[in-house]
């Protein structure tokens, strides 16, 4: 099907849904659902009018260029025209790539320290603080879910939910092996060391996204332990869910109450069995799934930090930045992160076109 025939057909379905919306005798969930879908349609729709407009004026133009009195400021207006349609022609293009629907969510970020000791926990320390500068450079809140922390200020594992605007639009090409380069601060003799930590955004669920079945779950309550293994309370307020079909086992002992933990834990295991279900189905859609920016294998390395060099490179789309400490503050990741978006939608234009 051509662009011209699938923009035809998007602005016959954009005004059948407006009059069966007017219409009426719709249930509150139909009118939700068909709203939802002309919400979506709405931007190809004007974008497609607007270009529509464009070729319409292009075309009087033209013919104006043969009247002597007119011929100067139509060639003026002409040249801005025939630079501003395939501008309108790549807008449309991007609007008629299929949507996530995952993109609008909130994230589970879940960070652990790999290879590297206490070395790799401070790394995961610095990825934490770099998610974090981003959020609050887009102006979303963080939370911190669960963290285990070692003795010199390092993360051997933390988990945050992420909550604003596109949240997992924006991260969901976060996910993935992230080495770092550097000399550590527990290294006496200078050496530079390699480790790394594992990243993983996973959009976050909702209960209509996931159907969990209280026979399927296993729960276990234990008391909650500190660093060093000593307990921090006295009563058993540290929860273990495990989803017996799947093996997803959740642990929370972040906060005092059992209650609380409990319903943490079980946000983090909807989340993670809807990211479960959204890889199985990724997989069987696509086989060269892994030759996509947002392959999503947790096992990939993506990324290095080379802190000596003050170097970034993102090894999926060969992008290399000489600013690696703004990087790491938060304030410069969207230079990477728009790279990636602008990666994926390429690719996804190329599939579009074949």
């Amino acid at each position: 099907m051509s662009m011209h025939e699938k923009l035809r057909s998007i602005r016959a379905r954009h005004e059948e849904l407006a009059a069966l919306m007017s219409a009426g005798g719709l249930s509150g969930d139909e009118f939700t659902k068909l709203s939802v879908e002309y919400a979506e349609l709405s931007p190809v729709v004007e974008a497609s009018e607007e270009y529509e407009n464009a070729l319409s004026e292009q075309k009087d133009l033209e013919e104006m260029v043969s009247d002597p009195e007119m011929k100067a400021m139509a060639e003026e207006e002409l040249r801005a025209i025939k630079e501003r349609i395939p501008a309108l022609e790549k807008q449309i293009q991007l609007a008629l790539i299929p949507k996530d629907e995952a993109d609008a969510k909130n994230a589970i970020l879940e960070i652990r320290a790999g290879t590297g000791g206490d070395e790799a926990a401070l790394f995961a320390a610095d990825l934490f603080g770099m998610y974090k500068g981003y959020a609050s450079k887009m102006g979303w809140r963080m939370d911190i879910v669960e963290a285990s922390e070692n003795d010199i200020g390092g993360y051997k594992e933390v988990v945050a939910e992420i909550s604003g605007t596109n949240v997992f639009a924006k991260l969901k090409f976060e996910s993935g092996v992230h080495r770092v380069q550097r000399v550590p601060k527990t290294e006496t003799q200078g050496r530079v060391h390699t480790s790394a930590a594992t990243v993983a955004v996973l959009p976050e669920a909702e209960e209509v996204d996931v159907n969990i079945e209280t026979k399927d779950l296993r729960i276990d309550t234990y008391r909650s332990q500190g660093a060093g293994g000593q307990h921090v309370n006295t009563t058993d307020s540290a929860v273990r869910i495990t989803h017996i079909p799947t093996g997803v086992v959740v642990e929370m002992q972040e906060e005092r109450s059992q209650h609380k933990n409990r319903d943490k834990a079980m946000k983090v295991l909807r989340t993670r069995l809807y990211d479960l279900q959204r890889q199985q189905l990724a997989d069987e859609r696509a086989e060269d799934r892994k030759s996509q920016v947002g392959s999503g294998d947790r096992s990939e390395r993506i990324r290095t930090y080379n802190f000596p060099q003050g170097r970034l490179t993102d090894h999926r789309i060969n992008l290399t930045l000489y600013k690696l400490d703004d990087v790491v503050r938060g304030e410069a990741l969207d230079e990477v992160v728009d790279a990636l978006i602008a990666e994926d939608q390429a690719a996804a234009l190329a599939r579009l076109e074949t």
